[in-house]
């Protein structure tokens, strides 16, 4: 499989058949599926992280450099859980920057924030080159269709000095931690969900998020295409062997 440009491409995971049958429809089916389940990503999101997630993605933005004054470009923001917590810190709503597939996810983003938003995919950037001091993604990279494509493209986008984040999910190492992890999107976040909300969309979504995780190319991999992409100092960060933090600087 090639990239946009032509290159070899590396996808995050394989094709999963239970979803979509041929790399070509993975785009459109990340845009339906996040257009369909957008207004309850938030309240998922409240029951995944047991009301933690906000002070989680603020330390790793501040733990990365991210500073007042910079210029962010949060890229698959979804409904803005990420962006939030850089405006927090840049002090400038007008200085974040919200990128996403789905035109629901922006449309919430853009209503909860105030915040500039593009429609487009992290493999082609809607942007110029060297625009921002900062680019964020979190919990997105399983979605996107290249790694080296978007690594690539978060390269171009940055200026010299800037710094690139993702912060992911990753499979536990050991096979009862993941069976644990596996139970808890499932079951557990449906479940605890559908007496809130419409529970069908949810469980579909979190099916999906766990195959991607379970099938997910290692660390390893996706250090090495950050490095290919010009990221020379590419680091990544575990905590409790679930959450991963990718930090990379444009030199």
């Amino acid at each position: 499989m090639t990239g946009l440009d032509g290159r070899k491409a590396i996808e995050p995971h394989p094709v999963l058949a239970r979803f979509y049958r041929d790399p070509a429809q993975r785009r459109s089916f990340v845009r339906h599926l996040f257009n369909e389940t957008a207004p309850y990503y938030d309240g998922i999101n409240g029951i995944f992280s047991l009301g933690t997630g906000g002070r989680y993605r603020r330390r790793w933005l501040l733990n990365a450099g991210l500073q007042r004054g910079h210029r962010v470009i949060d890229i698959a923001a979804g409904t803005g859980l990420v962006a939030r917590e850089a405006i927090a810190i840049t002090g400038n709503r007008r200085d974040v920057i919200g990128i996403d597939v789905s035109e629901t996810m922006l449309a919430l983003a853009r209503r909860n924030l105030g915040i500039p938003v593009v429609q487009g995919a992290a493999e082609d950037l809607p942007l110029g080159h060297e625009c921002a001091d900062f680019v964020s993604m979190g919990f997105a990279l399983r979605h996107v269709s290249d790694l080296n494509g978007t690594f690539r493209e978060f390269h171009r986008v940055l200026r010299r000095g800037g710094t690139a984040l993702l912060l992911e999910i990753g499979a536990p190492s050991h096979p009862l931690g993941r069976k644990l992890l596996a139970t808890y999107f499932e079951r557990v976040i449906p479940f605890f969900y559908g007496w809130t909300g419409d529970k069908s969309p949810t469980q579909r979504l979190m099916e999906y998020y766990w195959e991607t995780i379970e099938n997910c190319v290692p660390a390893g991999v996706i250090l090495k295409a950050m490095r290919s992409a010009g990221f020379q100092d590419a680091q990544c960060h575990s905590e409790f062997d679930i959450f991963r933090s990718y930090i990379g600087h444009k030199q």
